[in-house]
């Protein structure tokens, strides 16, 4: 196919310019953590990475339809020396396809087809490249009320569960599960992964690599539990390999509980929809002294767990009487490919995996895990430092500036990732299209609302506490209005208009923020509780009417953002992998 770039010169000049485009670098190739392995882990991480790379392939055409015939069409032009294709190749790398959301929420669309004499940019779909392109969410209400009138109960299973890439059949659809779909790229991983697990020099993480390997040669959902539940127990191991699986970017799937006709059938036959995974892969070493800092929080999840508002109504991953079934590691990145390596407006710091609606947790009584990573919070440079200095400068009543401390963000991370563990485990699937953001906004308000506990039974020092509280709330503040589409941003707009109405922060008219550090936790706590309430009503009236109340863009958070538009240029992201691109060349 033949297509038209979207962007000029002198936009694309822009956004690929160091001070637009941030970079975030994975492990170099001379780094110490690799030169300190074992002969036979070194092999094996050549191996681990030829796996997790296949992955930015399977996830692109997952995303769009277009992105893998775009990407074939930039690099004939680059070869047949277009400079703006060059360019706009640097971006279709760094966000892994044609459409992304850049740092100010703009859509950036990077190509479109010539239809009929009239240029018609590549969109960004609610149902990507999962559903089939053209269907829209009343057509595809429709289509499923027909098939479950007709007794296609077992077809609508497949279509609504998160595995599975939907096509049409008529005027019915199919669905065909991912391990079917893309058969010849899952094998060349399960073959990596085997090679991997025979020069691996940890036992426990050979065994994973095999059970893993298993799950991608076979179309069996218990495969990749079993895998997963394996996965989850890991804690000694050299070496850190991860297909993650979330399921934040389908837009359709879970709006099938808007229609009410729909939704009494679906209930009626007993199919909970989950939104589809989108996949990713994370390749590194662990870092055994940042493991054993985070791993002193484990004791305190009890704790955490026993503290969690109504916690007599649910159950729970972790158990406030029992030892916590939940592992974790700090990890030094090689590679970040796929979902997880898509620099889309951010980065993921951390993850907290599996899922709840992962078999491994639904029927086999596994753990989580959460995986730390080092490359992408660390700032290193003296020139991040001093771009963080004028953000503060622009943003943060300057009384408070002594307070912030970029490593608390980290203790934050942490307190967020084990928050997904806490709260119900079930029944929120009914929440839609809100049920990740209403997550997100419960993560975020586990952590904060933990600190003065936490505090007391001697996590955190008085002096932390408050470097805690003053960075979550600086590092709150946004430079644009998010879309809905973006579940860890719209949860942090609810934040701040949540606080500023009860008066634990203000931003003022000149778009100045103002902490008041003793109302934090408290106020934190209230929310926790509206949020446990909103999970446990399963309900998506409740759940739209709680994000409705609270996604709210204030004109001093507009203040406040132009504030950071002025001493912040960054537009897009990339990631480099040295050490990775060496192993590949072997």
């Amino acid at each position: 196919m033949e297509y038209e770039l979207n962007l000029s010169m002198e936009e694309l000049q822009k956004r690929t310019h160091k001070d637009y485009l941030t970079t975030k670098k994975m492990l170099a190739i001379d780094s110490v953590e690799y030169h300190l392995l074992e002969n036979g882990d070194k092999e094996a991480l050549k191996h681990l990475v030829k796996a997790a790379i296949k992955l930015d392939s399977i996830n692109m055409q997952l995303d769009n339809f277009h992105n893998l015939p775009f990407k074939e069409f930039l690099e004939k032009e680059i070869a047949n020396g277009n400079e703006t294709a060059k360019l706009t190749k640097i971006l279709f790398d760094a966000q892994k396809g044609v459409c992304s959301l850049d740092r100010e929420s703009h859509m950036i669309e990077l190509a479109g087809v010539n239809i009929n004499g009239k240029h018609c940019p590549i969109k960004m779909r609610a149902g990507k490249a999962i559903y089939p392109e053209g269907l829209e969410k009343d057509e595809f209400h429709e289509i499923l009320i027909s098939m479950l009138k007709n007794g296609k109960v077992e077809e609508v299973k497949k279509i609504l569960n998160q595995r599975s890439v939907v096509e049409r059949n008529g005027n019915e659809l199919f669905a065909t599960d991912y391990i079917d779909k893309f058969k010849k790229d899952f094998s060349y991983m399960a073959d990596e992964l085997e090679k991997a697990s025979e020069t691996s020099t940890n036992e426990d993480f050979n065994e994973f690599l095999k059970l893993q390997a298993k799950a991608l040669r076979t179309a069996d959902p218990m495969l990749d539990a079993y895998a997963d539940k394996k996965w989850a127990t890991l804690q000694d191991t050299p070496l850190e390999f991860t297909i993650t699986r979330e399921n934040y970017s389908d837009e359709m799937t879970e709006t099938v509980v808007e229609t009410p006709e729909l939704k009494e059938l679906l209930d009626k036959a007993g199919i909970i929809p989950v939104a589809k995974d989108f996949l990713g892969g994370r390749v590194g070493i662990i870092n055994k002294k940042g493991t054993e800092a985070i791993l002193n929080v484990k004791k305190y999840l009890p704790l955490m767990a026993k503290n969690m508002p109504y916690n007599d109504k649910y159950e729970q991953n972790i158990s406030p009487d029992k030892e916590s079934k939940q592992t974790m590691v700090d990890v030094d990145l090689v590679a970040v490919t796929g979902d997880v390596g898509e620099f889309r407006a951010g980065i993921t710091l951390a993850e907290n995996l599996p899922n709840d609606d992962k078999l491994s947790i639904t029927m086999l009584n596994g753990g989580r895990r959460n995986v730390y990573h080092r490359q992408i919070r660390l700032i290193t440079s003296d020139d991040a430092r001093e771009k963080m200095q004028k953000r503060l400068n622009a943003i943060l009543n300057p009384e408070l500036h002594k307070y912030y401390n970029d490593e608390a963000d980290h203790w934050f991370t942490v307190g967020h990732e084990n928050g997904h563990s806490l709260g119900p485990k079930s029944g929120t699937e009914g929440l839609g299209k809100y049920k990740s953001i209403i997550e997100e906004n419960k993560a975020d308000m586990v952590s904060l609302s933990m600190v003065d506990i936490l505090t007391e039974a001697g996590m955190y020092t008085k002096e932390q506490r408050e470097q805690i509280i003053v960075t979550y709330a600086t590092d709150n503040m946004m430079m644009s209005k998010p879309t809905m589409s973006q579940a860890h941003r719209v949860r942090s707009v609810m934040q701040n208009y949540f606080f500023i109405n009860e008066g634990a922060i203000t931003i003022s008219k000149e778009g100045v923020l103002d902490i008041n550090i003793e109302k934090m936790v408290n106020t934190a706590h209230k929310m926790l509780e509206k949020i446990i309430e909103v999970q446990l009503s399963g309900d998506f009236a409740t759940g739209e009417k709680y994000v409705n109340d609270y996604f709210v863009w204030t004109d001093e958070m507009e203040t406040l953002a132009q504030n950071i538009k002025k001493v912040s240029k960054t537009l897009n992201g990339k990631v480099e992998s040295p050490l990775a691109d060496r192993l590949l060349e072997n």
